[in-house]
């Protein structure tokens, strides 16, 4: 692996896309009473209006959520193969990304969009791959994305590598880095089947604040350790946080990823001030990118009490940016054939077995 590198200033290279009836259960009782924003929060559920405090994003859209990937190849079988994924668009770029969309490294690097339905009209995955880090540790920062597809879940079971879920609604797969999918057999009207991305919180009451009382996305759902969170509109996935068990630290690892939603552009510059003066993380500030023969777009990062990454990038300029691109499967499969790693991970496999086999 490389080592990590501080980020580099604004302007480098990019294709970016960048309450009311609170009726909480225990956990999440427990978690406000000892959050002093929560409680405001719960107080001013009721209100449409913006609350003292709070900035106002919207109309947002959720957009997609970036994973850090090792093995370009097993990572593209499983989700092309298993999850019946399709690559939307897939770039390759030189050096380090200006917003660190591929983490904190600089070098080759490739970006590969890919879900079910165009970025504008489903949730959909970027998978970021730097040709020079062959794997990353896993924190417990992030829990699930759940699927409603039937042909999917028949795929999974096809594959026998499913679980029965926790909840006991639907099939538990992880993909080749360890990231959990929930696969549930029904299908959903429209075109977006990934209906929720959940995310693990150290401190419910104090993400609670963060994402309902100051970026002002609604709670669509309460239960015992959770809260769900919407943009509003139908259709979309939703966000739910899960409060991990008391005592447990929250760890990101190296394998961290970044969830994305688009939102006017113009509001972008009056957010970034916004979480400024109420103390919060700008991860990356506002950035207008321009790259040739694309569109312009501009992006704000942040980061949540847990330090989620969070993008929030110019609505117009993203929806120029995400068209499909009909030979986007074509690049993948051309970029993992050139790339020889596969070579490298059967060696290192064949070495572990090795160590095994003697006790090492």
């Amino acid at each position: 692996s490389i080592p990590p590198r501080a980020r580099p200033p604004a302007g480098r290279h990019m294709i970016l896309r960048a309450t009311s009836g609170l009726l909480l259960g225990p956990a999440v009782h427990r978690a406000i009473h000892h959050s002093p924003a929560a409680r405001r929060t719960v107080a001013a559920a009721a209100s449409p209006s913006r609350k003292p405090g709070a900035t106002m994003v919207g109309p947002a859209r959720a957009l997609h959520y970036v994973f850090k990937i090792g093995n370009r190849k097993s990572s593209a079988d499983f989700y092309q193969r298993t999850l019946l994924m399709k690559p939307l668009r897939h770039e390759e770029f030189t050096e380090g990304c200006a917003a660190s969309c591929n983490g904190p490294y600089d070098g080759h690097w490739s970006k590969t969009m890919i879900g079910y339905a165009d970025e504008n009209s489903s949730f959909v995955l970027e998978l970021t791959y730097n040709y020079n880090v062959k794997s990353y540790e896993l924190g417990n920062d992030f829990h699930s994305m759940t699927i409603k597809r039937k042909d999917v879940y028949a795929a999974v079971q096809a594959a026998g590598c499913g679980t029965p879920a926790s909840d006991g609604k639907g099939l538990a797969v992880k993909d080749p880095e360890g990231h959990t999918f929930v696969v549930v057999d029904e299908d959903v009207e429209g075109p977006n089947p990934v209906t929720e991305v959940a995310l693990n919180v150290a401190d419910l009451g104090n993400a609670l604040a963060y994402w309902a009382d100051f970026l002002s996305f609604k709670v669509a759902e309460k239960g015992d350790g959770y809260v769900t969170l919407t943009t509003g509109k139908a259709g979309e996935a939703a966000l739910r946080l899960v409060q991990l068990p008391s005592g447990t630290k929250l760890e990101r690892g190296t394998g961290y990823g970044r969830i994305a939603f688009a939102c006017p552009g113009e509001q972008l510059k009056q957010l970034q001030e916004d979480v400024k003066a109420a103390g919060y993380k700008v991860h990356t500030p506002y950035v207008s990118l321009d790259t040739p023969g694309k569109a312009t777009v501009q992006v704000v990062i942040l980061q949540d009490p847990d330090d989620h990454e969070i993008c929030f990038v110019g609505d117009d300029g993203f929806r120029d940016l995400s068209q499909v691109d009909g030979a986007a499967s074509k690049l993948l499969a051309d970029a993992i054939e050139a790339d020889k790693s596969e070579e490298w991970h059967a060696k290192m496999a064949e070495r572990e077995a090795k160590m095994k086999a003697h006790g090492v």
